[in-house]
C-alpha cells in the first residue's frame, strides 16, 4: 500500500464502501444532507472507537489536531461536536446496521474454515446477551427496574473465530428466551444457549427446523425415562438416556422424544444435566459442545474491555443503538484485518496497535510486521531468589 497514506486510511480500504452507499441510500441518510455524511459520522465513531475517545468533545479535539490530514484520511464534511451529536440522534441507526450485516457476512466468509477444537463439521452457534448498565435520569427510556435503566446486547455467536452472526439491542426489560423467536434457523447447525432461553414451545421449532439445540435442564423439568445408553463413567458421562416429558404444559409444548445426558465436571466437580434434540452424536462431544458456549462469554468481556460501549456519545435510543453497532463493525474490521495482514496476531495486540498509530503514514503491513503471539518463556536461571532455601 502507498506509504503516503495513513493507517487509519490504509484500514478503511477493508470497507466495502459501495455497500455502505446502498445502505445509505437504502434509508435516505443522506438526503439533504450538505456539510455532514453518513460516512463521515461513520468515520468519527470508527476513529472513537479504535482510540477510545470518551466524549464528543474528546473525537472533536482529537481529529482538529490533525486537521491537514482529515481529508486523505476520507473525512469530507466539517467534524464538530455539534455536527455529530445531531447525526447520532437523528440518522436511522439501520443504516449502520444494515452495514454491519454486510461485514459480519466478509467475516464469516473469511473464518469459515477455522478449527472449532471438535470434529464437528456443522456449524455451531452460541446464543447470549450481555447488559449494559445505564443511568435512568439520562436513558428514562431504558428503564430496566425501579431506579435503574439499562440495554441489552443481544449476540448469536458464530464459534468458528468468534464472529457474530446476528446482532440485536433491546431494553433490559426485554427477557432473553423472546431472542429465540427472531432466529432464522439454520438445517443441521447446533445452537448453544443457558437456561435463560428454556422454553419447550419454542424449542420444539428448533425441531421442526432441522436444526439441533444443546441446554442447560431446569431442575424441576417432569419427564420419563424410555431408552438408557451405555456410558463411559471415566470422562465424567454419568448417564444419557431417551425422555419424554410429562408436565400437562410441556408434554403439550414438546410432544417428542428428547435426549438427557447426566455430566459431572471433573475440574469444578459440578452437577450439569443437559436437553438437547441430537440423539447421534456421542454424550461427551454433547457436553463439549456446550463448554465451547463460554466463548460467548469471552467475546462480550473482549467487546466491554477494549471497544467503546459502556458509556455513550448520545442518551437517546438511536444515538446509543448506532454506537454499539458501529463498535462491533470496528470489531469486524479488525477481525478481517487480522485475517488478511497478520493471521498469527491477536486482535488485541493489532488494536493496541492501531489505537497509537492511526495518524502515521507508513504501510500498515509494517505496522503490524513485528506482532507475534508467540510466549516468552523466561531463563529460570536469571530469576531472582526471594528467600535462601
Amino acid at each position: 500500500m502507498n506509504a503516503g497514506r495513513t493507517v487509519f486510511a490504509q484500514l478503511m480500504d477493508f470497507l466495502p464502501l459501495p455497500e455502505f452507499r446502498r445502505c445509505v441510500e437504502h434509508y435516505g441518510g443522506d438526503y439533504k444532507v450538505q456539510h455532514f455524511s453518513c460516512l463521515d459520522q461513520f468515520l468519527c465513531l470508527a476513529f472513537a472507537q479504535l482510540t477510545c475517545r470518551e466524549s464528543l468533545r474528546d473525537i472533536e479535539a482529537c481529529l482538529h489536531a490533525q486537521q491537514s490530514k482529515l481529508y486523505h484520511m476520507g473525512f469530507r464534511g466539517a467534524v464538530s461536536r455539534n455536527n455529530l451529536a445531531h447525526a447520532n440522534e437523528h440518522r436511522d441507526w439501520h443504516i449502520f446496521a444494515a452495514f454491519g450485516q454486510v461485514l459480519i457476512g466478509m467475516a464469516r466468509n473469511l473464518y469459515r474454515a477455522e478449527a472449532l477444537g471438535l470434529e464437528l463439521a456443522e456449524t455451531v452457534y452460541a446464543l447470549d446477551s450481555t447488559t449494559i448498565d445505564l443511568c435512568l435520569s439520562l436513558f428514562p427510556w431504558a428503564q430496566f427496574r425501579r431506579h435503574k435503566s439499562a440495554v441489552k446486547a443481544h449476540v448469536l455467536l458464530d464459534l468458528r473465530g468468534s464472529i457474530p452472526a446476528s446482532v440485536y439491542v433491546t431494553g433490559g426489560q426485554v427477557p432473553d428466551v423472546l431472542l429465540l423467536d427472531k432466529l432464522l434457523l439454520e438445517p443441521g447447525a447446533f445452537y448453544i444457549f443457558d437456561r435463560g432461553y428454556h422454553d419447550f414451545a419454542r424449542l420444539y421449532l428448533f425441531t421442526q427446523g432441522l436444526a439441533f439445540f444443546v441446554t442447560r435442564a431446569k431442575d424441576n423439568n417432569q419427564f420419563r425415562r424410555s431408552v438408557w445408553r451405555p456410558v463411559d463413567r471415566s470422562t465424567g458421562v454419568r448417564c444419557d438416556q431417551r425422555i419424554r416429558l410429562t408436565g400437562p404444559k410441556s408434554s403439550l409444548r414438546y410432544p417428542v422424544p428428547l435426549r438427557r445426558i447426566h455430566y459431572v465436571d471433573p475440574e469444578e466437580h459440578r452437577d450439569l444435566v443437559f436437553l438437547t434434540n441430537n440423539f447421534a452424536l456421542p454424550a461427551l462431544t454433547i457436553t463439549q459442545l456446550y463448554r465451547a458456549r463460554w466463548r460467548v462469554e469471552l467475546f462480550f468481556r473482549w467487546i466491554k474491555q477494549h471497544l467503546h460501549i459502556k458509556a455513550f456519545y448520545g442518551t437517546s435510543a438511536n444515538a446509543v443503538r448506532i454506537q454499539i453497532w458501529v463498535a462491533l463493525s470496528v470489531y469486524l474490521l479488525v477481525a478481517i484485518a487480522k485475517k488478511q495482514l497478520a493471521p498469527t496476531a491477536s486482535l488485541y495486540k493489532i488494536l493496541q496497535v492501531l489505537s497509537i498509530s492511526l495518524f502515521e503514514k507508513t504501510p500498515i503491513l509494517e505496522a503490524f510486521a513485528h506482532l507475534d503471539d508467540s510466549t516468552l518463556i523466561a531463563d529460570p536461571a536469571i530469576q531472582l531468589q526471594l528467600f535462601d532455601l
